[in-house]
């Protein structure tokens, strides 16, 4: 067969789908959405790559941490910026005061001139909350003027909340931890990276099991209005080509919705690529910018749908005898073979089984044994899927009207039945064996903060300006603080500079200290020092605290800022206390404990202020309350809420990235399904109509296209369970880690994918009743 031949009746084919009435038309428009649809989702995809390079790149040109560097002398092209990054309600709001010491100090990206104290320029999303009613407390704690917005360039998302304000007299705080001087922005030492096997391992996994139902999705969207498309071919058998030359114009057809849907599918990505703008998913957002694909892969996409196309039009009609009288196919087709649908899962089972127990200490993964076998294991779902529907439904018995209509439809067109729900099963598949790799690996990325959330739940950070017994009050007096322990910190050394020994230096009052230490008696005036405690292990806290020894508080290391280094000597009467455990960082506390009365004024700069809060949580927006207190308190102040875990920052941003993914995918199901379901309606409308001028109940018609649904995605489910649990097995021994499942999640992602369905089924249901009219008999 020459490729002339071929040209010329897919050339045919196509001419039928854009000439061939509106029959045609209808087949081709559903196909075109269906391909269209994912092909939108494969560029979104494939524009994530990007996004992310994006998003790490404005990070990091923003960056302003000097990781240690030498000290910057002050001249006419230096900044000083403080990080007053904040929280509001359950979001972070980044925030930077900048202090420029010269007319060419640099200028952070995004902005085009400095705000002067009291201004600040802010993001778009920022503006927003702040001039809304749901921003009040925000703005009571950000009263600046707003002189101006930040540019794109200044920001990792279009929703992220952020804000520049003017400041002055920051050089003199240069070394309290957030406070640098920078002559310019950028990350000044970007470190190699430290790729974590296991990481590497999920990222794959999660690209995969994301853009394997688009993939079944798109391919069973070309065969939309399979049997009518079947009966007009037999008229082409009629007028005399050959039953390969309608096999090929059928496969042009398929070629024309599938490149229809190509465009569709650029029209789509652009309608989303502008909404994602306006978009924020689980705390992710990006500007349309970002999501650019790489042409490479959008020119892959364009070349692999039309051809896929193609070649499953082929693959379908292989076991369909098309006549010049009629398609035979009505007649009961030969039984699907098990034994060649297995090869594929264990297939997949045996390219991941040379990786099994290899954890992170053996190297990375093998990418393409990892792609592979779980491409065929989810691959052996779409095979295995239609062999369980006809099996299990040719011994389906009697029942009810609906029931038995249901059946009977099931019995005679299962293939159909299990194509529709083939991309349900994948994905719940995917996301089963996901769940159970997260739930497994979770220990191993998160870590307990040593924390006692049942002491306080958020903590105060005070400058040595704040006068501690002042915060106290005011905190005290702020709504939904039930009780504030309030200390004074610094670290006392043996030498001013580069002490050998050393420990911590707390004040307090009597209440305060008696949370952090057992004490014998404790009067306003006395002086303590803990013994044993973990703090300071290894310290001799007797010869430490002999009366009379000089001690320095804030001494100075070699490459350290310059710091204060005030002598203090040992008081005559200090009382031996004992620690306490499980308080502030979590292990026995210890060093000096002072009552005000014994603290000489002259510590005072050397010490910073913490006050720890106990909240009443019944308080709405106490956290913020707080915030508000501690902003007011002193423009440096920082405040932060107390977790007993915390997670690492790559593991999160995965998982998260999982959650966005699945939104998409779980989208484009719903509305895949729903075009398919219309489809499928569509072309019963004669039978229903049919049926319902015979008498049969709207009801019946309705329970009974339920019943069709119910049944293979009972059955996928079930499938996507036990390939989701053997996949979650195989990966856990993968990355060495004991094999638990995460029942909650399988079944709740079981429960989505029924969700899912359900939806669309009742979505169907006004067609259905449109479609259910004897005017439906009428025919030209």
């Amino acid at each position: 067969m020459s490729v002339r031949q071929w040209a010329r009746d897919l050339a045919m084919g196509v001419r039928f789908a854009f000439t061939g009435g509106r029959e045609g038309w209808t087949r081709a428009v559903l196909t075109a959405v269906g391909v269209g649809l994912g092909v939108a989702l494969l560029l979104l995809t494939t524009a994530v790559p990007n996004a992310l390079d994006v998003r790490h790149d404005r990070e990091a040109a923003r960056s302003d941490l000097t990781y240690g560097s030498e000290a910057i002398p002050k001249a006419n092209d230096t900044l000083v910026i403080a990080d007053v990054d904040t929280d509001f309600r359950d979001d972070n709001v980044r925030g930077r005061a900048l202090d420029p010491e010269g007319p060419r100090a640099p200028l952070p990206p995004g902005m085009d001139k400095f705000p002067a104290a009291g201004e600040m320029v802010v993001s778009p999303a920022l503006k927003e909350l702040l001039e809304s009613d749901s921003g009040a407390l925000l703005r009571e704690r950000l009263p600046d003027r707003i002189v101006g917005t930040i540019g794109e360039s200044g920001l990792i998302g279009s929703a992220e909340l952020a804000f520049y304000r003017g400041a002055e007299g920051l050089a003199q705080s240069i070394g309290s931890g957030r406070i640098e001087r920078i002559d310019r922005f950028g990350d000044p030492e970007p470190g190699p990276d430290q790729s974590d096997p296991v990481l590497l391992l999920l990222v794959l996994v999660v690209f995969v099991v994301l853009l394997m139902p688009v993939a079944v999705f798109i391919a069973a969207a070309v065969r939309f209005g399979g049997e009518r498309r079947d009966r007009r071919l037999a008229a082409l058998r009629l007028v005399g080509s050959d039953s390969r030359m309608t096999r090929r114009i059928a496969a042009g057809e398929a070629l024309a919705g599938s490149v229809l849907g190509l465009v569709f599918g650029a029209g789509f990505f652009m309608v989303g690529r502008q909404l994602a703008g306006t978009a924020e998913v689980y705390r992710i957002s990006v500007f349309p910018s970002y999501l650019n694909p790489s042409p490479l892969l959008a020119v892959l996409v364009a070349v692999a749908v039309p051809t896929a196309a193609v070649l499953v039009t082929l693959l379908a009609l292989r076991t369909v005898v098309i006549e010049p009288l009629g398609v035979v196919r009505a007649s009961r087709p030969a039984r699907r073979r098990l034994w060649w649908r297995l090869l594929l899962p264990v297939a997949g089972l045996a390219m991941l089984y040379p990786m099994l127990g290899a954890g992170r200490e053996n190297g990375d993964f093998n990418q393409y044994l990892v792609t592979g076998g779980v491409v065929l294991l989810l691959v052996g779902v779409t095979a295995l899927l239609p062999w369980i529907v006809e099996t299990v439904v040719a011994r389906l018995g009697s029942g009810g009207v609906a029931w038995q209509l249901a059946v009977r439809r099931l019995q005679m067109s299962s293939g159909t039945a299990a194509r529709m729900i083939n991309g349900i099963a994948v994905a719940v598949a995917g996301a089963i064996a996901l769940q159970m790799l997260f739930a497994g690996v979770d220990d191993d990325y998160t870590k307990n903060t040593g924390q006692d959330v049942e002491w306080a739940q958020m903590e105060a950070i005070l400058p040595s300006e704040v006068a501690m017994a002042t915060a106290t009050g005011k905190f005290r007096d702020t709504e939904g603080v039930k009780t504030v322990y309030g200390y004074s910190e610094g670290y006392l050394g043996d030498r001013a500079q580069e002490p050998v020994h050393g420990s911590t230096l707390t004040v307090g009052d009597c209440a305060s200290l008696r949370e952090m230490a057992k004490l014998p008696s404790c009067e306003d005036g006395d002086v303590f020092v803990v013994h044993g405690a973990e703090w300071d292990a290894g310290e001799d806290m007797t010869k430490l605290a002999a009366p009379g020894r000089k001690l320095y508080a804030d001494p100075s290391y070699e490459g350290g800022p310059k710091s204060k280094e005030i002598p203090w000597t040992v008081p005559q009467g200090v009382k031996a206390a004992k620690p306490r455990p499980n308080l502030l960082a979590g292990i026995d506390r210890g060093g000096f404990l002072v009552t005000p009365k014994a603290m000489p004024d002259t510590l005072a700069p050397a010490l910073d202020g913490h006050a720890y809060l106990r909240l009443d949580e019944s308080v709405a927006d106490a956290h913020d309350q707080v915030r508000n207190t501690t902003a007011a308190l002193h423009p440096l102040a920082d405040s932060m809420t107390w977790a007993a875990t915390e997670r690492t920052g790559r593991f999160d941003a995965i998982r998260t990235g999982l959650f966005v993914g699945a939104v998409c995918v779980l989208a484009l199901i719903g509305a895949s399904l729903l075009v398919s379901q219309l489809e499928q309606l569509r072309e019963r409308k004669k039978l229903l109509s049919a049926l319902v001028a015979f008498g049969t109940r709207r009801r019946t018609l309705s329970l009974s296209v339920l019943w069709q649904t119910a049944i293979p995605i009972a059955l996928g489910l079930l499938l996507a369970m036990v390939v989701g649990l053997t996949l979650g097995t195989v990966l856990l021994k993968m990355t060495a880690t004991p094999v638990r499942v995460d029942w909650p999640s399988v079944l709740s992602m079981t429960g989505i994918g029924a969700a899912v369905v359900l939806v669309v089924t009742l979505l169907s249901l006004p067609s259905l009743l449109r479609l259910m009219r004897p005017e439906g008999l009428r025919t030209e």
